[in-house]
């Protein structure tokens, strides 16, 4: 039986996905051939990088309007560096709305001064900081769009007249937004888009260039930029991936599609986080996120009940966060309305038997 996989990422893809994925393992576009061992320089490959790039702008409605796509490596975690070692000259604007944030908070001090607008640290971030001002002589703003950790997610972002840059690693393609009003986005893409290993990029040319520093190659997006992607071997076989998915995502009908569903799954657990007496939830209501629903028991003598009780509906990956605990049901893309349904009718069935 295949597993309701809830993991917070690496996580669930596309059955199809990863039928097509194994095939091209063992046998690639018929060539008789492994897609991990001919040259990132075949014509096979090259299309394959361009392909992805070129799904990954339309499903963001980019198209045509000043962007490039690029499939790097070194997770988000390289982005907080590479980010301000391309934008920052002196200062720069940081939302903390979590781990990450403050990780990319970490990386960026090394280069210039960082004004922290806000932060929710106050309360272990379970809620999304409002009312903020942002420095209009900041070189950027920079926001994490979704907290896989502690179940927040932005819903309304702030207007500035200085680039924004954003964190969207967790929740990328999952519901509709004006992308246009970013002019950075980067994403690991083991969340929504494929297996571990390369990180998309979508950066507004015309935001590049402006600071003063030497920026080493590997670091600096216009090298990228130039080289299509291929400065170096990139990782092949999750940006082959990653194409499939967009590919597949493209084909449900695109991000007001997926949308559509991932509300749907999210409305399932929510509702029954807030019905189940024996449940309560983490994040504040207003800033819940659609892709991480993080919650608790309201008495931890159920935990053996109800640990035995999931596993055994073949539900994998919902144990929380170290930092939070209790269990977190992570419903990115992938995820389907029926294991939403499971989790729900095991939360019931705890219910029934603690009553």
């Amino acid at each position: 039986m295949k597993k309701h996989n809830f993991s917070a990422g690496p996580c669930v893809l596309p059955q199809e996905v990863m039928k097509k994925a194994s095939e091209a393992i063992i046998n690639f576009n018929g060539l008789d051939l492994s897609l991990i061992e001919i040259s990132h320089r075949s014509k096979d490959v090259v299309e394959v990088m361009e392909t992805a790039r070129s799904l990954a702008l339309e499903l963001l409605g980019l198209e045509g309007k000043g962007y490039k796509a690029l499939f790097l490596q070194g997770g988000a975690s390289l982005e907080f560096l590479m980010a301000a070692y391309n934008l920052l000259e002196k200062k720069a604007a940081y939302l903390n709305t979590g781990t990450w944030s403050s990780k990319a908070i970490k990386e960026a001090k090394m280069l210039g001064e960082i004004v922290e607008v806000a932060s929710s640290k106050d309360a272990n971030f379970n809620y999304i900081p409002k009312g903020y001002s942002i420095p209009e002589d900041a070189d950027y703003f920079h926001c994490t769009s979704n907290n896989t950790i502690f179940g927040t997610q932005i819903k309304d972002f702030p207007k500035t007249n200085i680039p924004m840059v954003c964190d969207m690693s967790s929740d990328i393609f999952s519901r509709q937004l004006d992308f246009s009003n970013f002019d950075l986005i980067y994403a690991g893409a083991q969340k929504n888009m494929g297996p571990a290993g390369t990180t998309l990029v979508v950066v507004k040319e015309d935001i590049l260039g402006k600071v003063s520093r030497p920026i080493p190659s590997m670091l600096d997006y216009r090298t990228h930029i130039d080289k299509d992607s291929m400065f170096n071997t990139p990782p092949v076989f999750a940006i082959y991936v990653s194409m499939l998915t967009l590919q597949w995502l493209k084909d449900l009908g695109g991000i007001p599609a997926i949308e559509k569903i991932n509300e749907q799954k999210a409305s399932l657990v929510y509702t029954e986080v807030d019905r189940n007496p024996l449940f309560k939830g983490f994040a504040a209501v207003e800033d819940r996120s659609s892709m991480n629903a993080t919650f608790n028991l309201t008495d931890e003598s159920h935990k053996e009940t109800f640990d035995a009780l999931w596993k055994e509906a073949g539900i994998n990956g919902l144990n929380g966060h170290r930092s939070v605990g209790g269990y977190r049901a992570s419903m990115y893309n992938a995820l389907s309305v029926e294991s939403a349904q499971v989790l729900v009718d095991v939360m019931q069935e705890l219910e029934r038997k603690a009553g």
